[in-house]
């Protein structure tokens, strides 16, 4: 087993690089492959100490995902703060982090799409060699035309085809930290509202399959946490739930105060830090549901 240099080959093909990179204080944008074969091949990118801990976090142009990234890079991560399409906020979220001293680095690849997903693993072990932490906190499937397969592919799929991806590339003592929901994680346990269930069942699943690979993680000395929360204030999830189904949501608060944003990320720094043991879960908010667990 190869736990040091990727597997992956030094010189990416043109169809294994990503359209657009942000490196600190520098914004690529590469227009045609021949170029992006280039920029990936002659040296531009960031100088990486071989002990620098670096984090890569899923969806983290905003909400949850930059939060975290924000705390990350606090603790010391170098951060690769990934994003969909939103360039702007994912470069905002990069500029807060280098004002505060930290590093990181924004990089695109929508996560449902395998072909733009390897392109970004690809760069990430040519460019550092290594990962130390990632974090799967992208996740969907109440965008408007979504199809009915989409929550599947996102929520399950796309978290489990990464999770192989970057296995190869991951140094001991490493770890990968499973973004999740009550509503999801108890599914089956307790009432989803009917909006949801899609989320709810795809990413279930997504947890189930991560969950299966522990045996073959705990082999590379990587660990799997997973932080499950009840509905999270000011999160595009419930702002879109409370568009489709208020009622659902006003069920949530008449149990009490709904996590922030920041309550969660802090717990989702600590399971990314803290000792554990391969497949804990750590819980935020939502006590009804931890009385039935």
């Amino acid at each position: 087993m190869h736990y040091g240099r990727p597997l992956l080959p030094r010189r990416c093909p043109p169809d294994q690089v990503v359209s657009h990179l942000r490196f600190s204080f520098r914004t690529i944008i590469v227009t045609s492959e021949s170029e992006a074969w280039a920029l990936a091949n002659d040296g531009v990118g960031m100088t990486v100490d071989t002990v620098e801990r670096i984090a890569l976090v899923t969806g983290a142009s905003r909400g949850i995902g930059a939060e975290v990234a924000l705390q990350l890079a606090s603790a010391g991560y170098l951060v690769v703060v990934n994003y969909r399409e939103k360039r702007a906020r994912a470069e905002k979220v990069v500029s807060e982090i280098e004002s505060a001293g930290g590093k990181a680095l924004a990089l695109q690849a929508d996560l449902a799409d395998a072909e733009s997903v390897e392109a970004m693993v690809a760069l990430l072990a040519d460019r550092f060699g290594h990962l130390d932490l990632v974090v799967l906190n992208a996740s969907g499937g109440l965008e408007l035309g979504a199809g009915p397969d989409y929550a599947m592919q996102l929520n399950r799929d796309a978290q489990l085809r990464l999770a192989e991806l970057v296995r190869p590339f991951m140094r001991p003592s490493s770890r990968i930290v499973f973004v999740t929901s009550h509503q999801a994680h108890f599914v089956g346990q307790k009432p989803v509202p009917v909006d949801y269930e899609p989320i709810a069942l795809s990413k279930r699943a997504g947890e189930d399959a991560l969950r299966a690979l522990i045996p073959e993680l705990q082999q590379q000395q990587i660990d799997l946490a997973v932080v499950s929360g009840d509905m999270i204030d000011g999160t595009i999830i419930v702002r879109l739930l409370e568009r489709r189904n208020p009622d659902a949501v006003a069920a949530r608060r008449d149990h009490g105060v709904l996590p922030t944003i920041e309550d969660f990320a802090q717990v989702v720094v600590r399971a990314s830090t803290t000792a554990i043991e391969s497949g804990q879960t750590f819980y935020v908010g939502g006590a009804d549901y931890l009385q039935h667990s």
